[in-house]
């Protein structure tokens, strides 16, 4: 049996990462990685595919030139699956590559296979071909992530009744689709395959949808979905669903209306992948969606040598947040120095448009009692945003009226994953209102929206008083 300082089971970006920075400090590192290829979930399934399938979607229909040539343009008239899934592996290879360089470059042990703890510091490995191996370790960090919540009264096929990870592997665009969830993964999916010009429905059970955001940046967003002619149907609940053939399946909604679509897909949660890990074994428990609970700060579980890290302890359940509590956890747990995470990260939503946001929404200002103001700026009023033919989307800056500080940044529309890494800079230095007003921008950028939407505060709060 071979023993490490460190195990750990995953090799998504909370797994891959523990793993490197606990190399870097020497320590003998073993990853357990369940599929054929190191990456988890996030290279095979999730982040990496969905936004590679975005960007090839909106290139291969000309999405971002239809401001100037209008909404029939395309660059390519007859769009396959096959189209779609010809760049995502090119992508997938690519990313597998680079991270098995960096294992072998840092010297990380991997192994696959599914790991199985038989008592608190040991586990086994079975192989698909039914090997099994035997693990030790000092530490471990359970890095596993999460698998689509499939409910019993949803008649999966993995053909024409979906989850989010068999989306992927579709065999031909549908002319319609339903999708079960407004969440972030639905969302998602829902606006590319809009832009894709397939009919959508989205069914969500409560009357709102994306509650994190600020109200004013999701009111804009789903404007901008019923102008596309996306079908919303909020406040029902589904009853049950019915496959009457090939292509044809009907859901039907509490209250009497029912939704008609070629294909289902159903994005409403995921679920902890740890059923298989036999955590019994090891005393711990997870909660009613297989989520493990950590300390926030260290990342430890009720088994002081155990930690957990990424998707699998629930929100926020990003890549990048992801990686830094794997790497959080590798420092805690092998009693090395970890650095704090700063107060605010970004969120990103890689719908179409895109979505992100960082520090405190204006709800969430008022209920701290917070004295504030608000500063807008749509990108059609920006010289790059007229070159690039945008009519939509808007950046809004909140700032504080006693301190001048920014409180938050949210952005709706082209490139806001991006654009949104200047304010989350300015807000964790601390910076106030003068920043955007004094500084300068390069001209024509989508960031001078920062300038125009500072300027929009200052004209209510007016110049900093001496």
């Amino acid at each position: 049996m071979d023993h490490f300082d460190l195990i750990v089971i995953g090799s998504g970006p909370a797994g891959r990462r523990a793993a490197i920075q606990a190399a870097k400090f020497g320590y003998e590192v073993l990853v357990v990685e369940r599929g054929r290829r190191v990456g988890g979930v996030s290279v095979h399934t999730g982040t990496i595919p969905s936004k590679t399938l975005r960007e090839t979607v909106l290139n291969l229909t000309g999405w971002r030139e239809r401001g100037f040539y209008g909404r029939s343009y395309r660059v390519k008239q007859d769009i396959s699956a096959g189209d779609l899934r010809a760049r995502l592996h090119m992508t997938l290879d690519h990313e597998v590559e680079v991270l098995e360089l960096q294992f072998a470059r840092n010297k990380v042990s991997t192994v696959y296979g599914e790991a199985r703890f038989v008592s608190p510091e040991k586990i086994e490995v079975k192989s698909e071909e039914g090997d099994v191996k035997l693990f030790s370790a000092d530490k471990f960090i359970l890095a596993v992530g999460t698998k689509p919540f499939r409910p019993d009264y949803v008649p999966f096929d993995g053909e024409f009744v979906l989850d989010s990870d068999e989306i992927l592997e579709l065999n031909q665009l549908p002319r319609s689709i339903a999708v079960i969830g407004a969440g972030v993964i639905g969302v998602e999916y829902a606006s590319i395959f809009s832009a894709l010009d397939v009919a959508v429905t989205l069914v969500e059970p409560r009357d709102t949808m994306l509650d994190f955001l600020d109200h004013e940046l999701v009111s804009d967003f789903t404007h901008q979905l019923r102008d596309r002619g996306i079908a919303m149907r909020f406040g029902s609940k589904v009853k049950s669903i019915e496959k009457h053939g090939p292509g044809e399946c009907e859901i039907f909604l509490e209250g009497g209306r029912s939704v008609r679509s070629n294909v289902i897909l159903f994005a409403a949660g995921r679920m902890g992948a740890t059923p298989s890990l036999n955590l019994e074994a090891c005393g711990l428990e997870v909660d009613h969606r297989g989520r493990l609970k950590v300390d926030p700060v260290t990342f430890q579980t009720s088994v002081p040598h155990i930690y957990a890290a990424g998707d699998v302890i629930g929100f926020p359940s990003l890549a990048s947040t992801s990686m830094e509590q794997g790497r959080i956890a590798a420092c805690q747990a092998l009693g090395e120095k970890a650095y704090d995470p700063p107060e605010y990260f970004p969120y990103g939503i890689y719908a179409v448009p895109e979505i992100s946001t960082v520090g405190m929404t204006e709800e969430e200002i008022k209920e701290r009692g917070i004295p504030y103001e608000c500063g807008i700026a749509r990108f059609r009023e920006t010289s790059r945003g007229q070159i690039m033919g945008l009519d939509t989307g808007m950046l809004k800056l909140i700032f504080s009226l006693k301190t001048r500080r920014l409180l938050g940044c949210h952005i709706v529309g082209e490139g806001a994953t991006e654009l949104v890494h200047i304010g989350q800079a300015v807000l964790n230095l601390k910076g106030t209102l003068e920043y955007f007003v004094e500084n300068t921008f390069n001209y024509p950028t989508l960031a001078e929206a920062y300038k125009i939407a500072a300027l929009d505060a200052w004209n209510r709060m007016g110049p900093l008083k001496n």
